[in-house]
């Protein structure tokens, strides 16, 4: 999907036919291609500060681990991570919106904890301000492809601008795939659903996203100055089911190669709940409900309570120290 006449501020006859055409693609496949975003996807400073940050010893990775952080912000270790109670080998760092750590009492909800300051490598001192740039700019796009789809779904193009305001709670992962010297599986990460509204992945050229579209599994290959887009489970609840979270996994690659990509969550604001919306008689009537298939694997309708279910399945170290579970 080309969208740099969305970039360009078009008439709103021209959003609204690509916010159609974004709409029929979110609900039949869930994924796409994006192009003509206007950002710099295969050479830029986030995959430069990314290598570095993944060259950093192993003692200056570790003094950054997740299980510092009640706000699962931090570095997570090979295999550490875990879809479905199995290891997902990968490393990573997670990133969100700067913070100061919230003054909860007992009876605020625990996602609240969510938000907080994030962990920086003493020795990579351009990590923070690139990281922070990269943020705003990804916050642009996701309000782009938001006004565009609410156009294409018959909302208005501000439909779901109160639920960003004043920047909502976004998230961002740095990861590396790769097999362990000893053990290790195929599983990169497992196949899962994304918790919040939308997700923008970059990927290097090295295969292995993988999604399934009403049972076909479909392999994600890299493009070259795309990113790929899907959805969250926040919009499931949303359209009461008419868009869905398509599930993906991603692949372990082979031995002595790694795989690098950056994933950016536009998440509205952790308070934010969610219930049907009024869509066109057209699309109501596509709209099977916004609860997964799976019963053991309920959505929450409050932002923060539903991405707060997946950090604590993927991290027990925090879910333990931090959250009691």
């Amino acid at each position: 999907l080309d969208v740099s006449k969305l970039r360009a501020g078009g008439d709103r006859d021209t959003i609204k036919k690509i916010g159609v055409t974004l709409r029929e693609i979110c609900h039949n496949q869930g994924f796409c291609y994006l192009v003509g975003h206007g950002l710099d996807v295969q050479n830029n400073e986030i995959s430069d500060v990314a290598n570095q940050f993944f060259k950093l010893t192993f003692q200056e990775r570790e003094a950054l681990a997740i299980g510092n952080s009640p706000h699962f912000r931090g570095y997570t270790f090979l295999g550490d991570e875990r879809t479905k109670g199995q290891a997902d080998w990968r490393d990573q760092i997670d990133f969100a919106d700067e913070q100061d750590a919230p003054n909860l009492s007992s009876d605020d909800p625990a996602w609240l904890n969510l938000r907080g300051p994030n962990q920086w490598p003493e020795n990579l001192p351009s990590m923070k301000p690139v990281i922070t740039n990269w943020m705003r700019d990804m916050h642009v796009l996701g309000k782009i492809m938001i006004g565009a789809l609410a156009e294409g779904l018959g909302l208005g193009r501000d439909y779901f601008e109160p639920y960003f305001d004043p920047r909502g709670d976004a998230r961002l992962k740095l990861i590396r795939y790769k097999m362990p010297a000893e053990g290790g599986t195929g599983q990169g990460v497992g196949w899962h659903h994304d918790t919040g509204f939308l997700t923008f992945i970059r990927q290097d050229n090295i295969g292995g996203l993988q999604v399934n579209i009403n049972g076909e599994i479909i392999d994600a290959t890299p493009m070259d100055g795309a990113f790929i887009m899907n959805l969250g489970e926040m919009l499931q609840v949303a359209t009461g089911g008419y868009l869905r979270a398509t599930p993906h996994r991603v692949k372990t690659p082979p031995a002595g190669s790694e795989r690098h990509s950056i994933a950016y969550f536009f998440n509205p604001k952790l308070e934010c709940e969610f219930a049907p919306i009024s869509l066109p008689k057209e699309l109501a009537g596509q709209a099977v409900g916004g609860q997964n298939i799976d019963p053991d694997d309920p959505v929450f309708s409050i932002v923060g309570q539903n991405i707060l279910k997946t950090r604590l399945r993927a991290h027990p170290d925090v879910a333990t120290k931090f959250y009691g579970r």
